[in-house]
C-alpha cells in the first residue's frame, strides 16, 4: 500500500528528474530506445468496465500500445471480465495505488475512465510516478482539483497529459482554428450551448430528505476504497455504474459530461479563460443532493485583448431549450458520439450542441467533433467562397497522446488547455448547488460575494488517508 512516506518520496524523485526522462523509472534503459524498437507504448488502464472498455478498444484499434496492467475497484464483475479475458497476461489490481507500487517500473502511461470524484488521486499519482496520462474529462469535480492537477502537470513537465474530449482532435477542432485565423469567427459576444436530452435523475423524487439507505456491497467490490477521497456514503446501486454521474458528492451532472463536448474549442480559442459571474438564471427541481431537472446558467466573460466580452448560457434539461435564431433550420447530431449505458442520443428538435453569434455572423454545431455551419442558409451560401480550406486531423484523440508520449506530437488536450475549462463546469456546479448569484476574481481565484461558495473551491476536506494527494 502507498505510505505517506513512500508517495512523496517518489514525488520528489520524480520532480528531480530522477524518473528516466519523466515517464518511468526502468533502471538504465533509455525511454527513446524502448520506444523506438517497439514503438509501443506501455500502458495501464484504470478502470475498465462501460466506458473504460470503450476507451481500452479506441487505444488497441492504434496498434501502438502494450497492455501491462488492469485496475478495476470492481475487478472480476460483469462489466470487467470481458477485458480481463482479453489481456490474460496483464496484471490486474483491485487498487490504483497499489498498481502504482507494485508496477510503477513497468508503467509508461496510464489511461483512467473512473467516475468524476476518483480522476484527480489517479492522475497525481500517476504524474508524481512520471506517467503519461490520459484522463476521460470532466478532468477534476471541483476548482482546487484542476488547479492541482495543472500545478503537477508544470512539476513534472516530461509528463504528457490528455483529456478525453475526443473533438480535440476531430474536425471542429480544426474547423475552428481556421475559421478564426482566417477571420471569419471573430467578434463573437454570446453562446448558447445546449444539451436537453433526458438524464440519469430525471425521474427522481425532488423531495428528497436524506441519502439512500444502505444495500448490501456487491462481492467483487471494494466499496471504501470506490468512495476516494470523498466522504464516505453507504453503498447503494444508485451511486454505482454511471449513476455517480447524478449526485454533487461524486459527478458533474449534465454540464461535467457534456460541456467538455460542447464548448471546448469555443473557449480554448476564444481565450475565454475564467468568467466574472456566474449566474444560475433557472433552476428546475432544484434540491440538496442531486443536479436539477433543468438549468439555464450564465456564465459572463470579460474582454480578452481586441475580443470582446462575452456571455456564454449553458442550458440543459429536457424541456429547456435556447431560443433560435432566425433561419436556424435542422438540427445535426454527431454521429460518432459514444454508446451510453444511458441509452443513445436520439434526435429531436434541437440536439446537444451550440449557437455562437458574432457581431456579423452566426454560427450552430452540434457536439463532439461535429463542424460549424453559418446560418441563416443565404448567408453560408453567400460567404462559401470566403471559407478557407480545413486541414485534416493527423491523428485522432488516442494516437495524439500515444505520438506525444514519444515526443512526436504535442497533445491538444492537455490539461494546461482543459484545465481552465474544467474549473469554469465546477463553478457552475457550486451556483447549481447553492442557487445563488456568484461573482469570481481570476486575480485571486477567489469567490467574492459568497463565503460559502468560496469555501466550496476546493470542496470538503479528504477523507483520512488520501491526504498527500493534495500535496504537490
Amino acid at each position: 500500500m502507498q505510505t505517506r512516506r513512500n508517495f512523496l518520496k517518489t514525488a520528489a524523485l520524480a520532480s528531480a528528474g530522477l524518473a528516466v526522462s519523466g515517464v518511468n523509472a526502468m533502471s538504465g534503459q533509455s525511454y527513446n530506445r524502448i520506444v523506438g524498437s517497439s514503438r509501443k507504448i506501455n500502458i495501464a488502464y484504470v478502470g475498465i468496465g462501460n466506458r473504460g472498455e470503450q476507451i481500452i478498444g479506441d487505444f488497441e484499434k492504434t496498434g501502438m500500445v502494450n497492455v501491462v496492467a488492469l485496475c478495476d475497484i470492481d475487478m472480476g464483475a460483469k462489466h470487467t471480465q470481458k477485458v480481463m479475458a482479453k489481456y490474460p497476461k496483464a496484471k490486474q489490481f483491485q487498487d490504483f495505488r497499489q498498481m502504482f507500487d507494485k508496477m510503477g517500473n513497468q508503467i509508461e502511461a496510464v489511461a483512467i475512465a473512473t467516475p468524476d470524484h476518483s480522476h484527480f488521486p489517479i492522475c497525481m499519482m500517476a504524474m508524481a510516478y512520471g506517467k503519461h496520462v490520459f484522463v476521460e474529462k470532466p478532468m477534476a469535480r471541483t476548482f482546487l482539483e484542476a488547479d492541482l492537477m495543472m500545478q503537477a502537470a508544470r512539476k513534472y513537465s516530461k509528463v504528457v497529459t490528455q483529456v478525453g474530449n475526443q473533438g480535440h482532435s476531430e474536425a471542429n477542432y480544426f474547423q475552428f482554428k481556421a475559421w478564426q485565423d482566417a477571420g471569419i469567427i471573430k467578434d463573437i459576444t454570446a453562446v448558447a450551448a445546449h444539451m436537453n436530452n433526458p438524464r440519469r435523475w430525471h425521474t427522481w423524487d425532488v423531495n428528497m430528505y436524506k441519502y439512500p439507505d444502505a444495500e448490501p456491497i456487491p462481492p467483487t467490490l471494494d466499496w471504501i476504497n470506490w468512495n476516494c477521497a470523498v466522504p464516505y456514503h453507504e453503498y447503494n446501486k444508485v451511486y454505482h455504474y454511471g449513476e455517480w454521474r447524478s449526485w454533487f458528492d461524486y459527478g458533474m451532472g449534465a454540464m461535467g459530461d457534456w460541456g467538455a463536448h460542447i464548448l471546448d474549442t469555443v473557449h480554448e480559442f476564444l481565450e475565454l479563460g475564467l468568467p466574472y459571474e456566474i449566474n444560475p438564471v433557472k433552476l428546475t427541481g432544484h434540491n440538496d443532493f442531486f443536479y436539477p431537472m433543468s438549468s439555464t446558467i450564465l456564465f459572463k466573460f470579460g474582454p480578452r485583448g481586441e475580443m470582446p466580452a462575452c456571455d456564454v448560457t449553458w442550458y440543459d434539461g429536457v424541456d429547456n431549450l435556447p431560443p433560435l435564431p432566425e433561419g436556424y433550420g435542422e438540427s445535426a447530431i454527431d454521429p460518432n458520439i459514444p454508446a451510453s449505458s444511458v441509452g443513445e442520443i436520439k434526435k429531436q428538435k434541437i440536439n446537444p450542441g451550440k449557437i455562437i453569434y458574432g457581431k456579423e455572423l452566426t454560427f450552430k454545431g452540434a457536439s463532439h467533433g461535429s463542424t460549424l455551419s453559418i446560418i441563416p442558409e443565404s448567408k453560408a451560401k453567400e460567404m462559401a467562397s470566403r471559407l478557407p480550406e480545413v486541414p485534416k486531423s493527423p491523428s485522432n484523440h488516442f494516437e495524439n497522446f500515444l505520438l506525444a508520449c514519444q515526443g512526436l506530437e504535442k497533445t491538444r488536450s492537455p490539461f494546461e488547455i482543459h484545465g481552465p475549462l474544467s474549473q469554469v463546469f465546477s463553478l457552475g456546479v457550486i451556483a447549481q448547488r447553492l442557487n445563488r448569484k456568484l461573482y469570481f476574481d481570476s486575480r485571486t481565484n477567489q469567490i467574492t460575494n459568497d463565503k460559502f461558495a468560496n469555501a466550496m473551491l476546493a470542496g470538503l476536506p479528504p477523507r483520512k488517508g488520501w491526504e498527500d494527494f493534495y500535496i504537490v
